[in-house]
C-alpha cells in the first residue's frame, strides 16, 4: 500500500467567497485550498499559516479545527489525510511572490466551485467548504492526543472522515 500523504489546508472565507490556490499537481492544473505538508518542527497550524502565506500572499490565523479528512485515490489508491482549519484572514501582500507551481489565487463562492468540480485537486476541497457551510467544527481536545500528528497518522487516520 502506498504511504498516506499528510497535508493541512485553511478553508479562507471572506464575504462568502473561498481563498483557492490553482495550481500544478501530477502535471495537471487543478484548484485547492492553501496548504501543503508540515515542516519538521512545526505543528499543524504553524504549517497551515506558513503555507497560505506562500501560496496565496495572504496572511492568516489558524482558527477552528474543521475536521480531519481521508480520501483514497481511485485510481493509484494513494491515501490523502487532510487536517483542516478554518483560516482567519488578516491581510494580503500584493508583492509577495507565489511558490512555484501556483499559477492564480482565486475568491470563489461555493456555486463558483460546483462548476468547478472537475478541476478541483480532490473531493476534499468541496467537502471542507460543506462542512464549513455546515457550521461544523471540531473541538480543540480533538487532535490533542495525537501530537505530533506526523508520528500519529494512524491514529489521526482512524478519527478522520472519510471522502
Amino acid at each position: 500500500m502506498n504511504k498516506t500523504d499528510l497535508t493541512v489546508s485553511a478553508v479562507v472565507e471572506r464575504d462568502g467567497r473561498f481563498l483557492i490556490v490553482e495550481e500544478r499537481a501530477s502535471g495537471v492544473v487543478v484548484m485547492n485550498h492553501p496548504g501543503g505538508h508540515i515542516e519538521a518542527g512545526e505543528s499543524a497550524e504553524q504549517a497551515v499559516v506558513r503555507e497560505a502565506l506562500e501560496e496565496t500572499g495572504c496572511q492568516i490565523t489558524a482558527g477552528e479545527l474543521l475536521g480531519v479528512y481521508l480520501w483514497i485515490h481511485p485510481q493509484t489508491r494513494q491515501q490523502y489525510l487532510r487536517i483542516a482549519y478554518v483560516g482567519n484572514y488578516i491581510a494580503h501582500d500584493d508583492a509577495r511572490k507565489l511558490d512555484d507551481g501556483v499559477y492564480a489565487v482565486h475568491w470563489f463562492s461555493p456555486a463558483d466551485l460546483e462548476r468547478r468540480m472537475q478541476r478541483l485537486r480532490s473531493p476534499i476541497v468541496m467537502r471542507c467548504v460543506q462542512d464549513y457551510l455546515a457550521g461544523q467544527r471540531k473541538p480543540d481536545s480533538f487532535l490533542s492526543g495525537l501530537m505530533p500528528v506526523q508520528q500519529n497518522v494512524a491514529a489521526v487516520m482512524a478519527n478522520a472522515a472519510l471522502v
